[in-house]
C-alpha cells in the first residue's frame, strides 16, 4: 500500500512538473510572439501560442527519461488537459483585456480620475471608446480573418459562412438569453431583440 501511494505521488509530482514547463514555455512563446512577431487575431495567435508550448512540452514529456514514471495514457491525457487549458487561457486573459468593454469602463475611470458623470458614458463610448481602440478597424480585421465577411470596393459583405453564424447567434439571443435581465435599475428584455427600434433602411447599404 505505501509502495503504491509512493509511486503515485511520485507520477503527480513529475506530471505537476510538466505542467510547470508548459505554463512557462506558453509565457515566454506568447512574450516573444507579441513582442516581435506579427499578430492578425488577438485569440488566434494566443490559440497557436498555446499548441506550439503543448508540442514542444510534449517532446520533452514523451522523451525525457524524467517524466518515465508517467505511462503513456496519462501523458495523452496531460497534452489534452494542456490544449484546452490553453484555448480557456487565450480566452480568458488576452483575447478577454483585448475587447472586453468592462475593462475600458474601469480603465477610462482610471485615467478620468476615478469619476465620470453617468450622463457623459454615452459619449465616452461614442466618441472615445470607438477611436481609442480602432474598434471598427479590430472588429473588421477578426471578422475577415474568420471568414465571415470579405470587403471587396468598399462595401463589407456577409459571407455564407457569416450568414449562418449571425442566423444561429440571432436564434439564440432572441430564445436563450434572459427576458428579465437588469439594466440600469430595471430588469428588461430589451437585449433579445435590440432591433426592435432599428429604422428599416438607413441608407447605407451597398448597392448591387
Amino acid at each position: 500500500m505505501y509502495l503504491i501511494g509512493s509511486t503515485m505521488r511520485l507520477t503527480i509530482i513529475r506530471m505537476f512538473a510538466a505542467t510547470i514547463l508548459y505554463l512557462l514555455l506558453l509565457i515566454i512563446i506568447y512574450a516573444l510572439h507579441v513582442t516581435y512577431l506579427w499578430v492578425n487575431v488577438v485569440f488566434y495567435s494566443a490559440v497557436l501560442d498555446s499548441v506550439i508550448a503543448a508540442a514542444i512540452a510534449s517532446v520533452a514529456l514523451f522523451g525525457m527519461s524524467y517524466f518515465d514514471q508517467v505511462n503513456q495514457m496519462e501523458k495523452m491525457l496531460l497534452v489534452i488537459i494542456w490544449l484546452l487549458s490553453g484555448y480557456s487561457l487565450a480566452i480568458s486573459i488576452p483575447t478577454v483585456i483585448d475587447r472586453s468593454l468592462s475593462f475600458y469602463i474601469l480603465e477610462k475611470l482610471q485615467q478620468r480620475g476615478g469619476s465620470i458623470e453617468l450622463s457623459r458614458f454615452e459619449d465616452v463610448f461614442t466618441k472615445e471608446y470607438v477611436n481609442e481602440h480602432r474598434l471598427v478597424d479590430v472588429r473588421l480585421t477578426e471578422q475577415a480573418q474568420s471568414g465571415t465577411i470579405e470587403i471587396v470596393n468598399g462595401c463589407v459583405m456577409l459571407t455564407p459562412w457569416g450568414a449562418r453564424l449571425a442566423s444561429i447567434s440571432r436564434y439564440f439571443r432572441t430564445h436563450w438569453l434572459p427576458i428579465k435581465r437588469l439594466l440600469n435599475n430595471s430588469y428588461t428584455s430589451d437585449l433579445t431583440n435590440p432591433f426592435s427600434n432599428s429604422i428599416e433602411s438607413p441608407g447605407y447599404e451597398c448597392r448591387r
